[in-house]
């Protein structure tokens, strides 16, 4: 490693201890390397500038955020509430398995654990508290469930990890859906073990008439993803023109539907999503500025090198990987490990000739267990913050959702067909 990178791995570590943004971290840190190798910073910005400018995809990171904000909405999500009420019947723990059941539906149409827990994870948790559950197991509950948005498609993540990796959204997107699913029963198991050991209240089960009333009053945010997904999948729009299509729709369905926004409503949300978008942009331009010099100094190819020496079994990789990751998950913000720590990791999953689609998701949906996993997890801080519940009990409490979204992760990492058998049946592998 030369002297350099050592510099510039020193700067990048004392401003993470500092706790200062990761994105101007980075950005100093490469400031010091380019200093010390007296690198043109012209040619640096023109690679970066060709990389991200010509790439399509990226731009329907945007209108994913914009299509989050609209359907985080009071009415949408109150919409989406009332229909999964209905599907969760009369059974012990009732809203506890709304929360997992409408969590699921959301992320049809937003793509993002943030815009899940803070929007639809305030009025579970209220109806909860209602309801006499433990503020503490909402708040877990709520923030495990969250996690699904991102694995469920369409997925932020995922197509920032396509933008990354050069694998199809459409595949990625299609892999993401069974292990939502296994994610959701999981955590709907542990809601019925919790609930009957401390006699959490039965819900009164929603009469027919009343369910078909809600349905009806859901259905025109619930064809949000079955419009996205048949658009890609049929061929008729990229990814990115069905993120464009799903932000129209999305607000249509505000305005038209549920009444749920006026122009002023409108203009605060662009400006929201704005504010995101720019987050986000900085935190992709830092995170290039770093993958040049990674590339510079073959790291990735050094790294690959290192491993094979070590092992020639591509399982071995995945765990490391998993570990690594899950570590990293507990202090870093997940955009952080994915845009600087899994570009490092595509090119030794390709020497072991994993599938870049099976590992984006096993990447993906260990990154969103970082978000509930403590100390520094998002989601529970969000949820704490939310409900006014001490940390502490929250983070206690999270640990068996944890573990039931390990054991799916485990799952998926050792049994790759869960993840391609969609992509495969729909011909995009």
């Amino acid at each position: 490693m030369s002297l350099a990178m050592i510099v510039t791995l020193v700067v990048f570590v004392l401003i993470f201890l500092l706790r200062m943004p990761i994105s101007l971290g980075m950005i100093a840190a490469g400031t010091f390397y380019f200093i010390f190798t007296g690198t043109d910073l012209g040619s640096v910005a023109n690679h970066i500038m060709n990389t991200y400018y010509s790439n399509y995809v990226i731009i329907a990171v945007p209108l994913f955020i914009f299509t989050a904000n609209v359907m985080n909405s009071g009415k949408v999500t109150e919409m989406i509430f009332k229909f999964a009420t209905g599907l969760a019947g009369g059974r012990r723990g009732a809203l506890g398995h709304v929360n997992v059941i409408a969590s699921l539906i959301f992320s049809g149409m937003t793509g993002s654990a943030i815009a899940d827990a803070s929007g639809l994870g305030k009025m579970e948790i209220d109806a909860m508290k209602k309801a006499g559950y433990d503020d503490s197991f909402s708040c877990a509950i709520t923030a495990a469930s969250a996690t699904v948005g991102p694995i469920f498609p369409p997925s932020i993540p995922l197509v920032m990890y396509a933008m990354l990796s050069g694998a199809s959204v459409g595949a990625l997107f299609l892999g993401g859906m069974v292990p939502a699913l296994l994610i959701c029963l999981g955590l709907m198991i542990y809601v019925s073990v919790v609930s009957k050991v401390r006699n959490y209240p039965r819900e009164e089960k929603v009469p027919m008439r009343a369910f078909l009333t809600f349905t009806l009053q859901a259905m025109p945010a619930l064809l949000t993803p079955i419009i996205l997904l048949m658009g890609i999948y049929t061929g008729v729009v990229t990814p990115t023109e069905a993120g464009a299509i799903a932000a129209i729709y999305a607000i249509l369905v505000a305005i038209l539907a549920y009444k749920a926004m006026n122009l002023k409503g409108l203009l605060d949300i662009i400006k929201d999503t704005i504010k995101d978008t720019g987050s986000v942009s900085l935190m992709v331009g830092a995170a290039a500025v770093i993958s040049y010099i990674v590339a510079r100094e073959q790291v990735a190819s050094e790294l690959g090198t290192l491993v094979l020496s070590l092992t020639d079994n591509k399982y071995v990789f995945l765990i490391v990987v998993n570990v690594i990751i899950l570590i990293l998950g507990m202090f870093i913000d997940t955009s952080t490990i994915q845009l600087v720590f899994v570009p490092i990791m595509i090119p030794v999953a390709k020497a072991f000739g994993i599938d870049l689609v099976h590992f984006g998701l096993v990447v993906t949906l260990n990154m969103m267990i970082g978000l509930s996993t403590p100390p520094f997890g998002m989601l529970l801080f969000i949820t704490a913050g939310i409900s006014g519940t001490s940390l502490k009990a929250v983070m206690k409490e999270i640990m068996w959702p944890i573990i039931a979204m390990l054991a799916i992760l485990l799952l998926i990492t050792f049994v790759p067909e869960i993840v391609l058998f969609l992509p495969k049946t729909f011909g995009l592998m």
